[in-house]
């Protein structure tokens, strides 16, 4: 069984000191500097909601807590000292603020581009302005959204989405997808209209399996919209870890999750699957460092929740 080793963002505290954890660097294993590992960051959010400014100072929970502004300078920022870097977005963009009663979803999607995200996948709330109004607010998004277990062929969003996309950094092939949750119940049925909904554990072990063995990727992402667990019997992150070969990492969304560190499962061939989800609103923004040692084979992962806005999450 290949091993994963995490550090997470406690142990930076301990080891690396406060400034290094905030910015996720904190204690990098030994071999980093090596000419023969590579480097890869990874940075993503999840049901951002609309949320362009931070959360107002009212004496609430989560004041002063988020805002577009902030994260785009810490990723900015991590660009600067990273080479390698995916920004992701595990779905509901929009919904949740005037902002999109406004404009409908262009600021964030505008918003998303200029901040040089690499790809999202849909959320439920990503409905709420129906197909036309997603389609309408498209133009504004320079990346793609990964949606491979939604058949779009009856609406106007047939050929506007990708199943999957392959990034290329330091060498390395990364293909990521998405999978997306029923929308049955859950979004009006004018909304979605002749949405057809595919089983997610299937899409994903198809997608997982094309992009491994067909694309040869080496690392493969999942960009998740159904929760990351339930009481009832239902699809989540850890049961579609569990069910499914040849996904490395799970980036979720849909349950406001705040996560402290991911969550390691074994999938059915008793290899690591990484889970991972941030919460929601742009609070935080979730950080996962992997090092691919190209002489020994093998990765190793480090691990840090950024806040944005506010003090340190110890």
């Amino acid at each position: 069984m290949e091993e994963l080793f995490q550090t997470n963002r406690r142990d930076f505290l301990k080891k690396g000191g406060l400034a290094a954890a905030a910015l996720g660097l904190g204690t990098l294993p030994a071999f980093a500097k090596r000419d023969s590992v590579v480097h890869l960051t990874i940075l993503h959010t999840n049901d951002v909601h609309s949320r362009i400014d931070p959360f107002p100072m009212d004496g609430s929970r989560n004041q002063g807590l988020g805002g577009v502004a902030r994260r785009a300078a810490l990723v900015k920022q991590i660009r600067a000292e990273q080479p390698n870097v995916l920004l992701l977005d595990a779905g509901d963009v929009f919904q949740g603020t005037p902002y999109f009663n406004l404009y409908g979803g262009e600021l964030e999607l505008t918003i998303m581009s200029q901040m040089g995200y690499d790809a999202a996948t849909m959320g439920n709330h990503d409905f709420d302005n129906s197909i036309a109004g997603f389609v309408k607010q498209l133009p504004h998004a320079n990346f793609p959204f990964l949606v491979s277990n939604y058949d779009f062929s009856n609406t106007e969003l047939k050929g506007k989405t990708l199943p999957h996309k392959i990034f290329k950094k330091g060498g390395l092939k990364i293909g990521v997808f998405g999978v997306c949750i029923e929308l049955e119940g859950l979004v009006n049925k004018k909304n979605y209209l002749e949405t057809i909904y595919l089983d997610p554990i299937a899409k994903a072990n198809e997608m997982a399996a094309l992009l491994r063995n067909d694309q040869h990727c080496e690392f493969v992402i999942c960009l998740s919209h159904l929760g990351y667990k339930y009481k009832e019997n239902k699809v989540s992150d850890q049961i579609l870890a569990k069910s499914t070969r040849s996904i490395d990492l799970i980036i979720g969304g849909h349950t406001h999750t705040f996560m402290k560190e991911p969550e390691t499962v074994l999938n059915l061939d008793g290899k690591v699957t990484t889970i991972n989800q941030v919460g929601f609103a742009g609070i935080n923004l979730g950080r996962l460092d992997y090092f691919f040692d190209r002489d020994k084979g093998g990765k190793t992962m480090v691990s840090a929740v950024l806040p944005v806005g506010g003090r340190l999450l110890g």
